[in-house]
Formats: C-alpha cells, structure tokens, sequence
C-alpha cells in the first residue's frame, strides 16, 4: 500500500528498470519454447507482465493507450520491450499529472472488491515481481542468461571475484 505518490513512482522506476533488464536478456526463439503444459511460455509470461500495467491501472480511471488483453504474444523481444516502456512511462505520466497523495485514498473496483488507489499500485508492482521471478525460472529453463535485480545473479558473481552461491 502506498500513502505518498513519490514513493511509488521511484519504486516503479527500479523495478520497471528491472524488468527490463530482465527482458533485454530474451531472444526472439526463446519467447515461443513450451517446456511443459502447466508452464507458460517466456513469451506468454513477459506479455503478461506488459499486458497487466494498463490492465490494472485502467480500473482506476487512468486512461493511457492500453494493450489489447488478447493481443497475441508478439514474436520479437524488441516488440514486447517496446511496448512495456510505453505502458509503464503513460501509466507513470499519466500518475504524476492527475494523482496527488489524496488520490491514493479513493477506492476503486477491482476484481468485485474495492481497493483504496495506493493497494492497487501496490499489487502492481507485487505482481510484476512475481510474474519477472517466474520469466527467471522458464529463462533458465531456455538456457537464456538471467541478470541479477536485487543482487547478484550466479553468473554476475564471477565480476565480484566471488563464486557463485549454492
């Protein structure tokens, strides 16, 4: 939940940031391998990620170009990275000119419950950390290197001189 408007917009600039960096490490054949059926696809998963900024914050009132729910997975990374900065940079725009800390305060619906503005941002920004921690995982899976968000990752450990952890 947050309470001041500041607080969000710098935490949405890191971890925006970050799942960037995440998804600068996609490759265009990776976005479409299938490992298992209880498994969504990189692809599927990045394009939830990017999907579920204009998703969420449109219930609210805002009212930026949003993607369509059941667009297709797009088949290039720069097509999906493309389109997560625009959401992310309208989302916080859009924010910053129309929301003040009182706005955090009005409730709206989401999913057949009411969420005061500051829970829902907050949600967000959970949920992009949650799906980016399973988009590691299927990275992994695809042999695709995953670079480290909140610390090192096992192959960033080698530039601290350090080997990696267990």
């Amino acid at each position: 939940m947050y309470y001041r408007l500041s607080d969000f917009i710098e935490n949405w600039k890191y971890e925006s940031d970050s799942t960037i960096k995440v998804f600068n490490n996609l490759t265009d054949e990776s976005l479409s391998k299938k490992f298992s059926d209880d498994i969504r696809t990189v692809g599927r998963l990045a394009w939830h990620i990017v999907i579920s900024v204009s998703e969420m914050s449109h219930r609210t009132g805002l009212t930026f170009e949003s993607v369509d729910e059941n667009a297709p997975v797009p088949s290039t990374t720069k097509e999906i990275i493309n389109e997560y900065k625009r959401t992310s940079d309208e989302m916080l725009k859009e924010i910053s000119e129309k929301w003040n800390n009182e706005s955090l305060k009005i409730e709206d619906d989401m999913y057949g419950q009411k969420w005061a503005r500051g829970k829902t941002l907050g949600v967000l920004v959970t949920h992009q950390i949650h799906h980016r921690a399973q988009l590691t995982v299927v990275m992994r899976l695809a042999g695709l290197k995953v670079p480290g968000v909140y610390g090192p990752a096992k192959e960033e450990w080698a530039g601290y001189g350090m080997e990696p952890q267990e």
